[in-house]
Order: C-alpha cells, then structure tokens, then sequence
C-alpha cells in the first residue's frame, strides 16, 4: 500500500486563478478543511479553510492568498507510515501527492488514509488488545508470538513504543492486536515466562488486570 493507490481521484487540484468561493464550495462539497493547489500541474501548496474564512472578497483570485505548506508533500511510492508523519507533523486534512517533477498526481484524504490503515491493521477485527512492558534487552517479537500462538491465537498487528518518553528509561511498550477475545490463556503463559502485562481489553472478563486499567484502555482507544 503506497501513496499514490490511496489518491481519490474525486478530490479537485485548485489553480491559482481559482476564487476563494471556488475553493470553498469544493470544501463544503467534499468535506475537508484544505485542498492542494497547482500552478500548471506543478505543485504551489495547500490552501486552509481557516484562511479563506477571513477573506470578504471571495472573488478573489488564490493567486493573491496565503497558501501554505509549500514544501510538504508525498512522493508517489512513500509508505503510510511517512504520510502518518506528514499529517501529525503538520496537522494536514488532505496529502498531497507529487512526482518526481513535483507536478501533482492527486491528493489523499486522511480520512480515507485512516480508514485504510485501520484496516491494514486488522484494528476492526474482533479480537484482544495487550499492552505488554519490556525491558529492552528483552524484546523480541518473534519470542512473544510464539508464545501466544502456542495458545491457538494470532498476532494481527504490533506497535512497539521505544524507551524515549517512558520511565524507566531502559523499558519499552508493546501493542498486541489478537485474533480472539478469550485470552486469559495468554495472559497466563506470557506471564509464566516474566512478561509483565500492562494493559489488556476483550470482550470476555480478564482475570489478571484490575478493570480501571481496561477502563483506561478503552478511554485511550476511543480517543
């Protein structure tokens, strides 16, 4: 799944002698806060809802508006996790997407890069959420999986959280996504062999964590 199989080819290209009425009727029609402009295909920025807003004149060219993020695009074969980056970095609705002559090829909707990714990750699918802590010298996923899929369960999906941010600082979170609910087995197994589990939620009671981490959790994961 690369950048340029996640274009919606509906989404417009404004032009620089569009007007800010253009560009907002687009907005309101698709739904989004920015859309990416084009001087002769060639890549100028993205224009913001917030900006045109401002603006009494709506017969004004976007020639003579801010446009902004001129130096922030996809290229065509970026992963989704570097457009993830874009749209956290620089609090993006659309990204656009260019190629090698920085003309654009079109524009992806985070919504629909959102949707997609959720699906990738299995995240939809009914099944368990671990969070499991790890000292780093002891991290290995391959480890951790076998030893869950001895239970008769699959990982669909792991993020792992470096020690940056947390305490101590030599320990390291890991985000497990299964493919079932009942996963008190697991628990027990992983912790068997001294992996200390920090958060858990399924649909079936889980013995060994105490229900305000799963309220935690499920607050986290609705946020």
């Amino acid at each position: 799944m690369l950048a340029a199989t996640l274009i919606n080819p509906m989404i417009p290209i404004l032009k620089l002698t569009d007007t800010v009425g253009t560009a907002l009727d687009w907005m309101d029609e698709f739904r989004t806060r920015q859309l990416v402009v084009a001087d002769s295909g060639l890549y100028k920025g993205i224009v913001s809802e917030d900006i045109l807003f401002d603006i009494s004149d709506t017969t004004q060219p976007l020639s003579r508006i801010i446009i902004q993020h001129e130096d922030v695009f996809a290229a065509e074969d970026n992963h989704p996790y570097e457009l993830l980056r874009l749209v956290t970095q620089f609090s993006l609705d659309v990204v656009p997407v260019v190629n090698e002559n920085k003309n654009v090829t079109g524009t992806i909707l985070v919504r629909d890069l959102v949707e997609r990714f959720v699906s990738e990750l299995g995240i939809q699918e009914k099944g368990a959420v671990l969070v499991l802590k790890i000292a780093e010298r002891d991290y290995s996923l391959s480890e951790i999986s076998r030893l869950i899929e001895s239970n008769g369960t699959k990982v669909l999906s792991s993020y792992y959280s470096s020690s940056e941010s947390l305490h101590p600082a030599d320990t390291s979170l890991l985000t497990l996504k299964l493919n079932r609910t009942n996963i008190n087995p697991i628990i027990a197994t992983l912790e068997r062999f001294g992996y200390d589990i920090e958060e858990a939620h399924a649909n079936d009671p889980i013995e060994s964590v105490d229900q305000e981490r799963l309220d935690m959790l499920l607050r986290y994961l609705a946020t």
